[in-house]
């Protein structure tokens, strides 16, 4: 099954381990191991039976070299005694009959030539036969009856949850690539209830607790010194105003926190709040035109 969490990239947090997962982990780690022994032993087998083909040529060159008729392997001017390995190839690799005595096995059936043989399967492959069927039981109890493993629909399950968290830690790091250049204004409530708080913990102190203005300016007029709009908002929150105290906030508030407090600032406009502080700046339009301010004012900043 191909994991959902692919589809959305890696995780960037650690999720808390799954006993489900990890028991399904020592399963498949335990497969891995006794597929491994099993290849390591047909490598082997190959490799004995390569050695005893080669023997079997030696024996064959002396036997002519000495006149002596060689007729297999138990015969010749150098008998060899079969080892451990030689006999395991032979019960677990080799044919029952050899091939020079197929003649002994060879059926009536004659299909344009083609002879058919009484022969039985090859032992390697009757035995890795019975390991597929023992590996099925186990799968079966394993996934069907014992409990232990997590069928296709949990699995689903939870990779979709795997995959809820990480399309949220996604879109937070989106979130946080936000510059003055691509950012839009937030509308949603808890955005804008989020921006609310870090104004009045961040800002009220020189803007006022509802924006009426201060040290700083009032932001519940049309009035703007540093221009209006959420990218200029935005702009001047992250860059500040040093010569005029105000400290830039990027080293202090993360691009979305930004967002959102640039957000709330523009819902305040039209407020009129008590002791609101006079006029500052040009009056801004959303559309980026702005007015002579008015000379009766106090320029802002």
């Amino acid at each position: 099954m191909i994991s959902l969490s692919t589809l959305w990239g890696q995780a960037t947090t650690t999720a808390a381990p799954d006993p489900k997962v990890d028991d399904f982990n020592q399963i498949m780690s335990t497969a891995f191991l006794i597929i491994s022994a099993l290849l390591f032993v047909v490598v082997i087998a190959v490799v004995v039976r390569t050695n005893a083909m080669l023997t079997r040529h030696l024996i064959r060159v002396e036997s002519e070299k000495h006149g002596i008729p060689f007729a297999g392997d138990n015969t010749g001017v150098l008998p060899v005694e079969e080892d451990f390995f030689t006999r395991l190839r032979k019960k677990y690799w080799e044919d029952p009959v050899p091939q020079e005595k197929e003649g002994d096995i060879t059926l009536d059936h004659n299909y344009d030539g083609i002879k058919e043989l009484d022969n039985h399967l090859p032992p390697w492959w009757v035995n890795m036969f019975i390991l597929t069927i023992i590996w099925a039981a186990g799968y079966m109890w394993y996934y069907h009856f014992g409990g232990g493993g997590a069928d296709q629909a949990e699995q689903y399950k939870q990779e979709v949850e795997t995959a809820k968290k990480e399309i949220a830690i996604a879109l937070a790091g989106k979130a946080n690539a936000v510059d003055e250049s691509n950012v839009t204004a937030i509308t949603e409530g808890s955005g804008i209830g989020e921006g609310e708080l870090i104004f009045k913990n961040s800002c009220a102190a020189c803007h006022g607790q509802k924006g009426e203005g201060g040290v700083g300016p009032n932001f519940t007029d049309e009035y703007w010194i540093h221009g209006g709009g959420i990218k200029n908002v935005f702009k001047t929150i992250k860059y500040g105003v040093p010569d005029k105290g105000m400290i830039a906030w990027s080293s202090q508030l993360k691009p979305a926190d930004m967002q959102k407090v640039a957000s709330y600032i523009l819902t305040l406009q039209g407020t009129n709040p008590p002791n609101a502080k006079a006029p500052q700046g040009e009056i801004w339009k959303e559309d980026g035109a702005t007015a002579p301010a008015d000379t009766t004012q106090t320029a802002k900043g």
